[in-house]
């Protein structure tokens, strides 16, 4: 037998919680995950989700980090076999009447038998916790009895019938954030601060104009660009190394030259807003150049004219507008159709297809447009 810490709490009659800690090796020893499958007549078994491993190995990165906090804890389903024993004295706390705290009694689980406990939710931090160099890091655990596996799914699905946090919100916050992030948040931080320096700052065809989590409830914003959009315009050009503003990055330094990219930034978007004035701050329903296929596909033409034009220069700003010159008369933003698309203005949707497919015609018009000129 093992015996661990732990405090009773007393929820529903029959039914009590215990808050407890085990280390992150003890983790796996102690419970099982109850893999969702199903059995050879069809019928369904388990309820867990199969092991995503690149989000086990960020956990794993994130824990052998110098500063890991870990309060979200791991919610177990206990054997009946586990026992609770109260302290000396009982309920340390006789006013509430539902906390007392003791010692869980614990089967060691034997070769071949099922162990004490299953992992109902949190088998994604568990198994990171099983691979982290740091064995001995103290990992809360919530857990109650429950033998059958129609309560721990039961369980297992109210806790996870949430809706993930919506991605314009962690997009916003990610600037605020410290600590080391995971490749995929940390590739979008540096993007969602530029996001915010074009929003704040009155220099920028953006100002006021995108529309932020914080924001959203605020009706009289003005704003009418996701935020979303705007990221995922800058971190392409960003990470590609035919994007526009791949060469103000320092890889090997892992720093980025943030005036040098919102110089061009405002240079190129100032240059549009003044090329397309009647569809520049409107709401996506009534400009497509607002709407996140809009900014996203001028984001590649972006690349394209950046390319030729040094945003350094005094003239720069005149001559982005000479280039954009070349594709306007072509251009559907908020009325007609578009040529050779076959799509009417509002029926372009930021979806890869049309991304794709407006993209590529913005940037045809534009070499041909060019090749003519030469």
């Amino acid at each position: 037998m093992v015996e661990i810490r732990a405090l009773r709490i007393i929820q529903v009659k029959n039914y009590p919680l215990f808050v407890f800690m085990l280390r992150a090796g003890q983790v796996l020893e102690f419970a099982d995950i109850s893999r969702v499958s199903r059995d050879e007549a069809g019928k369904l078994i388990g309820y867990q989700r199969p092991q995503v491993r690149k989000h086990i190995q960020e956990i794993v990165q994130y824990l052998d980090s110098d500063l890991p906090i870990f309060p979200n804890p791991i919610i177990m389903a206990l054997s009946s076999r586990v026992q609770f024993r109260c302290t000396r004295g009982g309920n340390r706390h006789p006013d509430d009447g539902v906390s007392d705290t003791g010692r869980l009694v614990v089967p060691r689980p034997a070769e071949g038998r099922p162990k004490p406990a299953w992992i109902v939710d949190g088998q994604q931090r568990a198994l990171a916790l099983s691979q982290a160099r740091r064995q001995e890091f103290p990992m809360p655990i919530v857990a109650f009895i429950a033998d059958t596996v129609n309560l721990q799914r039961d369980q297992f699905v109210r806790i996870n019938n949430t809706k993930p946090l919506p991605r314009g919100l962690v997009t916003e916050l990610l600037p605020q954030v410290d600590s080391p992030l995971p490749p995929r948040l940390a590739i979008r931080k540096a993007p969602s601060q530029l996001c915010d320096i074009l929003n704040s700052d009155k220099d920028s065809p953006f100002f006021g104009l995108v529309k932020r989590a914080s924001t959203a409830g605020n009706r009289n914003s003005g704003a009418v660009v996701t935020d979303t959009g705007i990221v995922d315009m800058i971190q392409e050009s960003l990470t590609s190394p035919s994007g526009a503003l791949y060469p103000y990055r320092d890889i090997g330094r892992g720093e980025t030259d943030f005036d040098g990219v919102i110089k061009a930034l405002i240079i190129y978007w100032t240059a549009v807003q003044e090329t397309f004035p009647d569809a520049w701050g409107k709401p996506p329903e009534k400009s497509r150049l607002m709407h996140g296929a809009g900014i996203r596909a001028m984001g590649r033409l972006m690349d394209r004219i950046l390319g030729v034009v040094d945003p350094t220069r005094s003239d720069a700003s005149e001559t982005v507008r000479k280039h954009l010159e070349l594709v306007a008369p072509k251009c559907r933003w908020t009325s007609g159709t578009w040529e050779e698309l076959g799509h009417r203005w509002n029926e372009i949707e930021n979806v890869s297809k049309h991304v794709h497919e407006l993209s590529n015609y913005l940037i045809r018009v534009y070499q041909i447009a060019r090749r003519g000129l030469g």
